[in-house]
């Protein structure tokens, strides 16, 4: 176990995404929530985001200076097509 308090915060509760792993990448200089979502999943578990998006936007501004009003939140995006309910939930008659 590693002595890094920063290790023990998780952003990402749907996927056990942590400000340590949101601070490395923006130290090595990644600083779009869409690559840092592309590389960590932050915003694609069942939250969609709610909650570790805007936090993202937060340590970006701490951390770069940045004003939050300037990063720009990712597109949620739509299926391509549309799903009947019954294939989502099993529905063996589809």
């Amino acid at each position: 176990m590693s002595d890094n308090p920063k290790e023990h915060i998780i952003i990402c509760r749907c996927n056990g995404v942590t400000l340590k792993d949101i601070e490395d990448l923006i130290d090595e200089g990644i600083t779009n929530i869409e690559e840092i979502k592309r590389q960590t999943h932050i915003g694609m578990g069942p939250c969609q985001g709610r909650t570790c998006i805007p936090m993202v936007a937060s340590i970006i501004a701490r951390k770069t200076g940045q004003r939050i009003e300037d990063i720009k939140i990712p597109a949620t995006r739509i299926p391509v097509r549309p799903v009947s309910m019954g294939i989502l939930v099993g529905d063996n008659d589809e």
